[in-house]
């Protein structure tokens, strides 16, 4: 009976000691347990109801030993089942069938890092069968064995084998694995016994083996090995490949290119999966984590057609034929990277992924999970993959420079291209945009500009392009060919020839600009936010513009005019009605080109160029790729929210006061009857409102008060310098003042 005791001990029943659930009710036979069998909730050794010889107290020591086999055998065939590497390769399964099985996730039933906890049981249970084969040496070795021999050998696991199968339990019930595993690990460590407690350690330290090959795979080479969606760092193509069929995924992976790839890979292409993250490492390092990751996977792919530039310009840099202008470093290469393609352990060498992979190694062979020291570790890592991040963008990628020509074009700051331009372009914006040609006609006074104010030197021009989104089509210039054009039909029109002057007005103001930005600059510069602040800095050029040429206009129609008085004195009459009548309008163009240009000012000078040179100052102060990112977003924030495009009340505000302002440009030119007189002065009643209505609410403790716009005190007292604005602004809102009789004005 001590040999078939010792024998259910190692979860092998028989006739004494039986498996209730191996016994058929009718006939008593055994039938053998299968391996995909569940886990029984409770015991089911129990010692058989037709022995005799056994006191009911001897009964209740042998079934409460017997429990141990119980849960061994549990245990045993969960770590038999969870490190049951059959699957891997079954002879009856194409491997096109299972790499389809993988992209649709039905594989999901398998678990590393459940087979990282069994062998963590499988330990613990070799611990224990030793046990047991003391205990048999021993009972054999005594001339009267006892069953207090068994109870004082297996005292311990009495504390240690029922936690585990419940743990267990717990983890085929729930369907725990992958970062969920870990943190029931984690929390089942917290407890009062001490053998236990390391018992779970140990298992906790296997997960962590899992994970920290995890992350070394993602840290050290930027791949993401997780065919089971257990680590918290997840790829976007996961879901994709769930909604669609595996030819059509690899078929789209296929179209990307090297750059979409990279793009789409920072942007979009991973995230933190939050049911995988264990509560003990937080959110801001799983941002690190990720972070290192995809800055790695930048590094060693870049694109091909950085590696030939790159390649290219080092050669030109030894021949000292290469002249840069702006931001210019000195980079030393070593003579393998002479060759047309730079591999990745040039932007990442190979000293710095040893030290990565160094870290991570003396974390995994550390016998318990130390969160300051991991959290140390992954600042280390972050902060070396943002540094050689910093250096392929600022340096080799040439990004000062990239940002110079966005601050040049789409915040104005050639402004002789630019006024060259509305020049060349101001009769044609004169009339409503022609839906077949309005960008084709846009092209001549963009190349003419081009040919007056850029100079072969600027390298950048030709990567811009000027966009009427309304309708389409891309105008491409370039320093060679100007006359190439881009279509892509893909708009609604927005203008007719016999449109109002307002809808005119709109669809010229959809002009926009273009950067085309190569490889990696695109995980750093994001044109189309200044997009947004070219088309408001445009119109209000454009504004300006109009208003000096009106001025300048009046002039030339009084020289005429005086000489037409000189040559015949019977026109004086007209002349002299003439100047009286539009005199009081020239009071109004003055209003109005002192708001335009103390706003320009503003803009361009408190905002733009202050903003410039706090952004400049970082770059130049920070080596560190994600605090520049930081800083480019403060400094794109900075100039929508100081430029009041974010509040829609004063944007609709300055918009009615440009379209006022170019309305009575070009009613004042075009005609010179009474009717116009009376349209003028409608327009400069509502010019009077409108601005006292800007002033008003740019002077409240909102905005006046804030720290949103630290110049804004500035352009109010440039504004209201002799209280004009101030005086006129009261009550403008509520009460409307009458407009004076035409006589008065004659």
């Amino acid at each position: 009976m001590l040999h078939e005791l010792l024998l259910a001990l190692l979860g092998y029943t028989g006739d004494l000691i039986i498996d209730v659930r191996e016994q058929q009710e009718q006939t008593g036979t055994h039938i053998p347990l299968s391996p995909d069998a569940p886990i029984s909730h409770q015991h089911t050794f129990k010692l058989a109801p037709d022995i005799s010889f056994i006191q009911p107290s001897e009964r209740d020591v042998i079934e409460r030993i017997i429990t141990l086999g119980f849960y061994y055998r549990e245990l045993d065939r969960f770590a038999a089942k969870s490190r049951n590497l059959s699957w891997i390769r079954s002879p009856n399964e194409s491997p096109l069938l299972r790499t389809s099985q993988l992209l649709k996730g039905k594989t999901s039933k398998h678990s590393v890092y459940r087979r990282a906890i069994a062998n963590g049981i499988v330990e613990v249970l070799s611990v224990y069968r030793s046990v047991v084969l003391h205990i048999e040496q021993k009972l054999l070795s005594d001339s009267l064995p006892i069953v207090a021999t068994l109870t004082q050998g297996l005292n311990k696991f009495f504390v240690l084998l029922p936690p585990l199968f419940e743990l267990i339990l717990e983890i085929e019930r729930d369907n725990i694995y992958g970062g969920k595993l870990l943190n029931l690990l984690h929390k089942r460590c917290h407890c009062g016994v001490p053998e236990l407690q390391i018992c779970i350690q140990r298992l906790l330290w296997h997960g962590h083996q899992v994970m920290y090959n995890q992350l070394a795979s993602w840290a050290v080479y930027g791949i993401l090995h997780d065919p089971y969606k257990e680590f918290y760092i997840s790829s976007q193509d996961d879901k994709d490949s769930e909604q669609e069929s595996a030819p059509q995924f690899l078929e789209k992976l296929t179209r990307l290119s090297v750059a979409d790839t990279s793009l789409n890979d920072w942007h979009l292409g991973f995230h933190i999966s939050l049911d995988m993250l264990p509560e003990y490492i937080t959110l801001n390092v799983a941002e690190s984590i990720l972070f290192a990751g995809k800055a790695v996977r930048v590094l060693r792919n870049p694109s091909p057609g950085f590696q030939f530039k790159d390649s290219s310009s080092h050669q030109q840099t030894q021949r000292g034929s290469q002249k840069t202008q702006g931001y210019t470093t000195t980079i030393s290469f070593q003579n393998n990277s002479l060759n047309n393609t730079l591999i990745g352990e040039d932007l990442l060498p190979q000293a710095e992924a040893d030290k990565i992979e160094s870290m991570l190694q003396d974390l995994k062979e550390s016998s318990e999970f130390h969160k300051r020291s991991f959290e140390n570790a992954i600042d280390t890592i972050k902060t070396v993959a943002a540094s050689h991040l910093w250096q392929l963008v600022v340096v080799r990628a040439d990004l000062n420079g990239h940002l110079k020509a966005l601050k040049d074009y789409f915040l104005l700051e050639k402004g002789d291209f630019f006024q060259s331009f509305l020049e060349e372009s101001r009769q044609l914006m004169r009339l409503p945009p022609r839906q077949s040609t309005a960008e084709a006609d846009l092209m001549v006074p963009f190349q003419l500009a081009a040919l007056k104010t850029i100079g072969e030197e600027d390298k950048y021009f030709s990567r811009v392009s000027l966009r009427m989104p309304s309708f389409g089509i891309t105008l491409k210039p370039s320093p060679v060919d100007l006359s190439k054009v881009k279509v892509n039909k893909d708009g609604d029109s927005v203008g007719h020839p016999d449109a109002s002057l307002e809808v005119s007005l709109d669809g010229w103001d959809g002009i926009s600009l273009e950067y085309s930005i190569d490889w990696p600059l695109q995980l750093f510069v994001t044109p189309e936010v200044l997009s947004k602040i070219f088309q408001y800095l445009l119109r209000l050029k454009r504004t300006q513009m109009e208003l000096e040429k009106s001025w300048a206009f009046a002039m030339h129609q009084d020289h005429i005019d005086f000489a037409k008085l000189r040559n015949d004195s019977r026109k004086s009459s007209v002349s002299q009605h003439r100047r009286q009548r539009l005199r009081p309008m020239w009071h109004v163009r003055e209003h109005m080109a002192f708001l335009i240009r103390n706003l320009q000012f503003y803009i361009q000078v408190d905002v733009i160029e202050s903003q410039w040179n706090v952004l400049q100052s970082h770059i130049q102060n920070s080596h560190d790729f994600t605090e520049l990112v930081g800083f480019h977003q403060e400094y794109l924030a900075a100039l929508i929210s100081q430029s009041f495009l974010d509040i829609g009340s004063v944007s609709r505000i300055l918009d009615g006061i440009m379209k006022l302002c170019l309305q009575f440009c070009w009613k004042i030119e075009n005609d010179e009857s009474n009717r116009t007189t009376s349209e003028l002065e409608h327009i400069a009643e509502e010019f009077n409102k409108k601005s006292n209505s800007l002033y008003t609410i740019l002077r409240s403790s909102r905005l006046a008060g804030s720290q949103r716009a630290p110049f804004l005190r500035q352009f109010l007292l440039r504004l209201n310098f002799n209280s004009f604005f101030e005086a006129t602004a009261r009550g403008v809102l509520n009460v409307v003042s009458p407009r004076p009789p035409v006589s008065v004005l004659q």
